[in-house]
């Protein structure tokens, strides 16, 4: 779920979320806050009318959600999947926060999620959640294809090409980390349509974490994500890796492009083929 962090992130007011933290703040609160309230916790003028605007818009949104019918899968329940999660992160974005005015930053993020979300759209992923300068995508759910650790791969250097190409004073960078397990996905938040259907399981979290080793314009994918994809990208192996919240070491991959193969029969199965006989 979006939290205030996150929602502070995307309008380019991240620096004054410890301050909403401490006063225990939560991002269903925001549309009751003063511009009073926003002087006692330290806003000046200039970000206290962001934050007011920003939160007006906030409240319009939930007004819409709660008069709109419910959506047709509202009652879907819960279910398990094998799907593949990819975690994406702009490189910078603090800096940027530092050096750019609030409009203009919200319109660098603006121009950052769409062109990433139609890199992604074209490989049939679904945008999970927007997390301020991050991206959640889910390959496998709603909808199931039998090569989605490949869509899932694709889509990330897709990603990278398609960062590049914003219009900003700066080259934009990303970093991908790429994970393929069972997940429990489905309705959430008690029936809210306005709350994501996220993904329960390791592999999410294993996904953010090895979005954390990748370096600018790098994608690491795990061994379950390597092992679907057979030779269709050119990959370096990047070791064993201790990672916070998984238990035992984790092996990692980087990919570095796709590979030239004659199809994608040889492409998925590698040099592992076994001669025809009898033929």
């Amino acid at each position: 779920m979006t939290n205030v962090r996150s929602w502070l992130a995307s309008i380019g007011q991240e620096r004054f979320a410890d301050a909403f933290e401490r006063e225990e703040i939560e991002l269903e609160n925001v549309v009751d806050l003063s511009e009073s309230d926003l002087e006692k916790l330290g806003l000046p003028m200039g970000p206290r009318k962001a934050v007011l605007k920003a939160a007006k818009l906030l409240s319009v949104s939930k007004a819409e959600v709660e008069r709109s019918p419910a959506p047709a899968d509202a009652s879907r329940e819960a279910e398990r999947r094998q799907i593949t999660v990819m975690f994406c992160d702009l490189v910078g974005s603090t800096a940027l926060s530092k050096s750019l005015d609030p409009e203009d930053l919200r319109a660098l993020m603006q121009a950052y999620q769409r062109a990433a979300g139609a890199a992604i759209e074209r490989y049939a992923g679904h945008v999970a959640q927007y997390l301020g300068d991050g991206l959640m995508t889910y390959f496998g759910w709603p909808l199931a294809h039998e090569d989605d650790a490949e869509r899932a791969v694709r889509a990330g250097l897709s990603v990278i090409d398609a960062v590049k190409s914003v219009k900003v004073p700066e080259l934009l960078q990303v970093r991908i980390g790429i994970a393929t397990g069972s997940v429990v996905v489905g309705q959430t938040g008690a029936g809210d349509a306005s709350v994501p259907k996220l993904a329960v399981g390791e592999t999410p979290n294993l996904a953010s974490r090895l979005q954390s080793l990748s370096g600018p314009d790098e994608i690491v994918i795990s061994a379950s994500t390597r092992s679907l994809i057979g030779a269709t990208f050119n990959l370096v192996e990047f070791g064993d890796h201790v990672l916070k919240g998984i238990v035992e070491p984790v092996r990692a991959w980087k990919v570095d492009s796709l590979a030239k193969s004659e199809g994608r029969f040889e492409a998925a199965r590698g040099q592992n083929l076994t001669p025809l006989v009898g033929r």
